[in-house]
This record gives C-alpha cells, sequence and structure tokens, in this order.
C-alpha cells in the first residue's frame, strides 16, 4: 500500500515534461520509489512542486475520484498487459467493474447516421443485457449511442466505462454532460491523464489504446478511412484483441474504413449474437427471442377484421409509445401496462425515440414527449 507522500511524488514524476510511462516504469525500477526517482533527475527536467501536486491529490480526495496506481489490487488486468500501462488511473464511479469480463468495446463515427447510432445503442444493449461490459470513448455519434444502449439494459441499470482523452473531471464533448454524470452513476469514467487536462487533439489516440486494451474485442461502426476509430482497431489487433465490423453500403464514406477492416479480417457483424458467437460466450449468454408484437388492439385494429400475420412495423410500435406519452410525463411501469411491451424490448424502444429526440427522460423513472 502506496502511502500518500508516493502518490504524490508519483503524479509529480508523470507531470514532469519528457517523461512518459515508459520512463516512469524505468526510473521506478531503477530507483524503486518515485521520491528517489525525482532526486535523480537530471537538472533540465523540471517536475512540479510538492505542493501544486498535492493539491492535485486532494482534490481526487475530496471529488470522490479514486485513483489506481499500477500496484493497486484494482488496478485494469487487461492494461497491465500493455508496455506503456497508465502508472496511474483516475476513475470516478465504480472501479470494480475495470476488472469485467466479458467486455467489448464500440467505436465508431461521430457524425453517425440516424441508423449507425441505433444499431450501435441496440447491440450495446443486447451485450449488456448478456453481461457483457461496453466501452467506449464518450464521443458524438456512435460512442454516446453505444453508452445510452447499455445503460438502458437490465431495467436501466446497464453498466458501461467511459474512456476520457481529457481529464476524468472534464466532461468532453460539453453536450455529453448528462450522459457523463449517468455513466458516473451506473459505471465508470476513467482516465491517464491529470485532473484539469483539458480536450488537446493529441491525447485521443493515446486515450484508443486503453479503449482496446480494456476489451476482449472491439466492434467498429461507421468509420472513413481516416477515422480515429480505425486506431483503435489496429491498437486492438496489435493488443491481441478481436476485431468486429458492420458494413455498409460502398458508396456511404462512413463505412468506407468498416468495409476495409471486413476486407482485411475483421469479423463481420450484424448483431450482438454475432460477437456473442464468436467469443464463445452464446452458450451461456443467449440473446432471448425476440418479444411477441403487441395484440391487434393496440394499434386499433378490430380483432375480428385482423388480417392473418399481421407485418406491425417498428415506426407503428413507436406511434403507439408516442400515443401513450404526455407532456408531463408517464411511467415507465405505466407503459409496460399501456403497450403490453416487457421491460426489455420497451427500453429499446424508448431508447430508439430518445436518439431521434422524441422523447426525453424525466426524474422518478417518468417519460416525456420532447417540448
Amino acid at each position: 500500500m502506496l502511502d500518500s507522500t508516493e502518490i504524490i511524488n508519483r503524479i509529480r514524476l508523470l507531470g514532469t515534461d519528457n517523461i512518459g510511462a515508459i520512463s516512469f516504469y524505468k526510473l521506478l525500477g531503477r530507483y524503486h520509489s518515485a521520491s528517489n526517482a525525482l532526486e535523480h533527475l537530471p537538472p533540465q527536467y523540471v517536475p512540479p512542486s510538492f505542493g501544486q501536486a498535492e493539491q492535485s491529490f486532494l482534490k481526487t480526495q475530496k471529488q470522490g475520484i479514486t485513483l489506481l496506481h499500477f500496484d493497486s489490487p484494482t488496478y485494469p488486468k487487461n492494461l497491465k498487459q500493455l508496455r506503456d500501462a497508465p502508472p496511474l488511473l483516475y476513475v470516478l464511479g465504480n472501479s470494480d467493474l475495470l476488472n469485467a469480463s466479458p467486455a467489448v468495446s464500440i467505436v465508431g463515427s461521430r457524425n453517425a447516421s440516424v441508423n449507425g447510432r441505433k444499431l450501435a445503442s441496440r447491440i450495446a444493449f443486447e451485450l449488456s443485457e448478456q453481461n457483457v461490459m461496453v466501452i467506449s470513448g464518450m464521443a458524438r455519434g456512435i460512442d454516446s449511442s453505444a453508452h445510452k444502449g447499455a445503460m438502458y439494459a437490465n431495467n436501466q441499470q446497464g453498466r458501461t466505462i467511459a474512456v476520457l482523452g481529457t481529464g476524468v473531471d472534464i466532461p468532453y464533448p460539453k453536450e455529453n454532460t448528462a450522459l457523463y454524470q449517468q455513466i458516473i452513476t451506473q459505471g465508470a469514467v476513467i482516465s491517464e491523464f491529470p485532473l484539469g487536462t483539458t480536450p488537446q487533439a493529441q491525447n485521443f489516440p493515446r486515450r484508443n489504446r486503453l479503449v482496446s486494451a480494456l476489451s476482449d474485442g472491439t466492434l467498429v461502426i461507421e468509420a472513413g478511412l481516416s477515422s480515429g476509430s480505425l486506431i483503435t482497431a489496429r491498437l486492438a489487433l496489435e493488443q491481441g484483441r478481436d476485431v468486429f465490423a458492420v458494413p455498409g453500403s460502398p458508396i456511404d464514406s462512413r463505412s468506407a474504413g468498416t468495409n476495409k477492416l471486413i476486407k482485411d479480417g475483421a469479423f463481420l457483424v450484424e448483431s450482438a449474437e454475432d460477437i456473442l458467437s464468436h467469443l464463445s460466450f452464446s452458450a451461456n449468454r443467449q440473446i432471448p427471442a425476440p418479444c411477441p408484437a403487441p395484440e391487434a388492439e393496440l394499434f386499433d385494429i378490430p380483432l375480428d377484421k385482423a388480417p392473418n400475420n399481421v407485418d406491425i412495423s417498428t415506426e407503428q410500435t413507436a406511434q403507439s409509445l408516442l400515443d401513450c406519452l404526455n407532456y408531463d410525463g408517464v411511467y415507465v411501469d405505466e407503459l409496460i401496462r399501456l403497450t403490453g411491451l416487457d421491460s426489455t424490448e420497451l427500453a429499446a424502444q424508448l431508447l430508439d425515440l430518445e436518439l431521434d429526440n422524441r422523447i426525453e427522460r424525466l426524474p422518478g423513472n417518468k417519460i416525456a414527449l420532447l417540448k
């Protein structure tokens, strides 16, 4: 167990210009502690003062941030395999989840299509229902949809992990602040960057290696040829992880990267079951069969006039939900009673409507039409 002085000195050592993770471990191996390493630094290396690092350390305690060092019992085992594993990891939320297994990361375009976002949320939802940890980077588009889908699972208590390219105390992008808070409540937000680190372009590729390393496999949904998601896929391969990709139209630039991944050997994925089967989880974690469609009268079709094998589309189901809602909000339990949908299918339908900006979630587990 490290004492606070050693942890503060590790913060100082990592805060020194031109000392990264690999240099840190070499210094620690030679001098056996950060305190000794600081004393032997050449004069051109100027670490932050003890007082500055102490303020950062005290801030973690004040804000309820868990600070994991490489020797911590709960430090993620998957990250320990990295040559440049973060010497310090800042965690907001449940740090025990960082060793959850199985785990799958879902990444893709920030400028994702509606169908891409819906597919990301649906796959994340189904994986989370089968107790697979969903990991992503909390970016716009595919990342955000994956986090939301995962948290809608298990009666809206699903867990997910967000890996940030900023300090763990800096939600980015700002529009995801509410999502950030919800992830902290239901899962964990982590970062290797010091508190207060603002968005910097060079930090996001570094963040990607943690996204892939924490996972057993990485799924890419919509990615251009120059997308950062392809960096994550490449890192996953280098780390010995599986890479999955959803195919797309050859005339959509957002699918050029995923199609290339498949040509290069990535596993083609159309549903969560494809991932579960490949990772050999399906024997114990079968995706449930689709719920039966609601009764015909839900859509005002007289039973005696309903044709055989009525085709009830997703849009009809969505409209039936919207018809049950108002601007003041309706309890989820009441929606289950009114629609005849079970909680799992209802959660999936509500997620689609939320992604379409047609509804909003209110305190007290209520759903309302978006004003």
